[in-house]
């Protein structure tokens, strides 16, 4: 019950903040969203005018909406290729050396995801990552298919930071499942392919 209520105040009281914001109106002088905390005297203005921004005859949003929300199933899933086999590694065949990969899994951690993600605008900006070239790499020119705003840069932004969190997520979840049903599909005659696709994966 504490972790319950916790985590409800966690997310509903920033949540209803949100909506006071979203239904109050701006400062006349210093044009900065001021909350209305009385859902009694919410205006649907702004709500208003993100539906235009969406659907109306100057939308712009809705590109970027569809854009953003390619980006994100393409980042989940060259995730879950990527998170899923580490964390049945460290599941399944890490032994005695479990907590040595679940130390390195959590190191990103102890890094902010600002910090990170700012370390990637450096390498890129910079031209430490080169393009290739015939002749090997070019001195002075940064990778194109990594230049700041390509898509297959977003993508890779979205895959490094949020990647770890999907590992322990996988972890948690595969490190759960009893041993005894893995034991049984063996004795039931499943290979190891066969026990993954019809126990584990499930």
């Amino acid at each position: 019950m504490p972790g319950i209520i916790w985590l409800s105040l966690l997310f509903l009281v920033p949540f209803y903040t949100v909506l006071a914001i979203a239904g109050g109106q701006l400062n006349a002088i210093f044009q900065s969203p001021e909350p209305v905390w009385n859902p009694l005297h919410w205006t649907g203005a702004n709500f208003a005018a993100v539906f235009h921004d969406l659907f109306g005859q100057a939308s712009f949003v809705l590109p970027i909406f569809f854009r953003t929300l390619g980006y994100v199933a393409i980042a989940s899933v060259l995730s879950l290729l990527i998170a899923y086999p580490a964390a049945y590694f460290v599941t399944r065949f890490a032994g005695r050396r479990k907590l040595l990969f679940l130390a390195l899994l959590i190191a990103p951690f102890w890094i902010s995801y600002m910090m990170r993600m700012l370390a990637w605008i450096d390498l890129l900006q910079t031209g430490r990552v080169r393009q290739p070239g015939p002749a090997g790499p070019a001195p002075d020119q940064p990778a194109r298919q990594l230049a700041r705003g390509k898509p297959a840069t977003v993508i890779l932004g979205l895959v490094y930071g949020y990647i770890p969190y999907l590992i322990l997520v996988l972890y948690a979840g595969l490190d759960r499942i009893d041993q005894r049903l893995l034991e049984a599909g063996r004795d039931l005659g499943l290979n190891r392919a066969q026990t993954f696709l019809r126990v584990t994966l499930p």
